[in-house]
């Protein structure tokens, strides 16, 4: 002990440069994490600028089969600034035709929402798209959030070109969010773990695959089922209705078959 201070006072003035390789250390981690984040709003801001100029080229088609004027937009179109497409709004009946349209798109974004939000195996298998920590998660839950906000109650509402307009934003932002978000979850799967977190995730999926198998006796699904519980408690969060649909698939296995 005596030989380390005698060291530490001879060669005290290595405590800065020291202190300044730890820093430099620290700002490139912060620099790294950083350009990860700027990498994925680019991502994100490029597939929002494609499903806009799609939509748009759709419109197109519909104006000139339709012989209505052509709408006029820029190319590429800047983040934020959807062609405002007034042939498809002209009339209330295109702007019925075009809430049906995206009503129909937006139910789909959500229905593929909910084959992760109900499907626990898919949740054990990608968790970072219910983990509303993750940015991109986050971001596309706004994005639903909002174009659920300014859907319209039905198709034949009466709403003006400005609120048609202002869903299409909304809808489009939604299905680029979300497949951002989606492409981010199947490529990290669950990387963010530790390796016994992993392990646990592993087990849950294997006791998932005995709770719904009809070979297995009721006795061994209902174990399984309350050990795939205990598994991923702490690890990912499973909505209230993803629990009862596991838990009445189980109960339909188990249940099921010829009665007399």
């Amino acid at each position: 002990m005596d030989e380390f201070w005698n060291f530490a006072g001879n060669y005290w003035w290595l405590i800065f440069p020291l202190m300044g390789v730890g820093g430099a250390i620290a700002n490139n981690i912060r620099q790294a994490s950083k350009n990860r984040h700027q990498r994925r709003l680019e991502v994100l801001a490029a597939k929002r600028d494609l499903k806009a100029a799609e939509i748009q080229a759709r419109a197109t088609q519909r104006a000139e089969k339709q012989g209505l004027p052509i709408p006029e937009y820029q190319h590429p179109v800047p983040l934020g600034a959807v062609s405002p497409d007034a042939a498809a709004v002209a009339t209330p009946t295109n702007r019925k035709q075009e809430l049906t349209r995206l009503t129909a798109e937006h139910d789909a974004i959500v229905k593929r929402w909910l084959d992760y939000e109900l499907d626990v195996a898919k949740l054990i298998a990608y968790p970072a798209m219910s983990d509303g920590r993750n940015e991109l998660t986050a971001a596309f839950l706004r994005a639903k959030r909002r174009a659920d906000s300014l859907r319209p109650e039905s198709v034949d509402a009466k709403v003006d070109a400005d609120a048609v307009r202002a869903y299409r934003e909304a809808v489009i932002d939604f299905g680029s969010a979300f497949d951002v978000a989606e492409r981010d979850a199947k490529r990290q799967t669950n990387r963010s773990f530790s390796d016994d977190e992993r392990k646990r995730l592993d087990r849950a999926l294997q006791l998932l695959r005995v709770a719904e198998d009809q070979g297995a006796t009721q006795a061994e699904r209902q174990v399984a089922y309350r050990r795939v519980r205990e598994e991923l408690d702490g690890l990912i969060v499973i909505s209230d209705e993803a629990i009862t649909v596991l838990e009445k698939k189980v109960a339909g296995e188990i249940t099921s078959g010829p009665t007399g």
